[in-house]
């Protein structure tokens, strides 16, 4: 796709550049990000430390990976006239990659504003139950459920004229009933804009659990729902439910 070199030059002395300092004209062109690895490659000293300095600090700018190497070729064609060797190109896509990874991985699985899980999240946490299944052979259906909270009258269309953050905020306080009723391992996760959903085990204490919330949300300004929704017997079909669960 012409982003590599057609030959490579492996050796900073088979360069005309090498030794030398960047020309100011030329650096006023390259990328303000690609500087150091302008100044590597006039200079014949190796580029690929400021390739993989270029490509960390690109991700944590939040760009995007076609535009690091967007920058990297515009500042090799600029300084040697040819495009980027192998080399280059993997040590700045690398350090992107590495960089983008590690900030995600510091990406809570809950919202920030109602401290609920998200949907992936919840979605996962069933899939790990069925999987569950398939070792041991005890059906989910007997084991698990869900409990669905529903706000009805903040599902877009109800006719209720009010404005998102306080959806968030009715949101978060069903959240934090629920949690108070379901204090152990359960996830608490937000199904679309006005249903909250705990991934339970079923046990006797169940209904009790499910009666003691809907007191503590009958205290609230604004009318709930709860009810508890069976698993289906299979992951794919509990994907369905979630999706429909969400979209209502």
């Amino acid at each position: 796709m012409g982003l590599f070199a057609t030959k490579t030059r492996n050796h900073p002395a088979d360069r005309p550049e090498a030794g030398r300092e960047l020309p100011e004209q030329v650096r006023a062109l390259v990328p303000r990000q690609f500087e150091a690895v302008g100044e590597a490659l006039a200079s014949g000293s190796g580029s690929l430390e400021a390739c993989d300095v270029a490509g960390r600090r690109m991700a944590q700018d939040g760009a995007a990976l076609d535009e690091v190497l967007d920058g990297l070729r515009a500042t090799t064609r600029l300084v040697t006239g040819s495009d980027p060797s192998y080399d280059a190109v993997r040590a700045v896509s690398v350090a992107w990659s590495e960089a983008t990874l590690a900030y995600l991985h510091q990406i809570s699985c809950e919202d920030p504003l109602t401290g609920l899980a998200s949907l992936a999240h919840v979605r996962a946490r069933i899939a790990d139950v069925y999987r569950a299944q398939a070792r041991t052979g005890i059906d989910v259906r007997g084991t698990h459920a869900l409990v669905v909270v529903d706000l009805p009258y903040d599902r877009p269309g109800a006719g209720t004229v009010d404005d998102g953050f306080s959806r968030t905020l009715r949101l978060a306080r069903v959240g934090q009933s629920t949690r108070t009723v379901f204090d152990g391992s359960e996830t608490i996760g937000r199904l679309g804009t006005n249903r909250v959903v705990a991934v339970v085990e079923r046990d006797e204490q169940l209904g009790r659990r499910v009666a003691l919330l809907h007191t503590l949300l009958s205290s609230t300004s604004f009318p709930t729902r709860v009810w508890i929704e069976g698993l289906p017997g299979s992951d794919v079909g509990a994907a369905h439910l979630l999706d429909e669960l969400a979209r209502a």
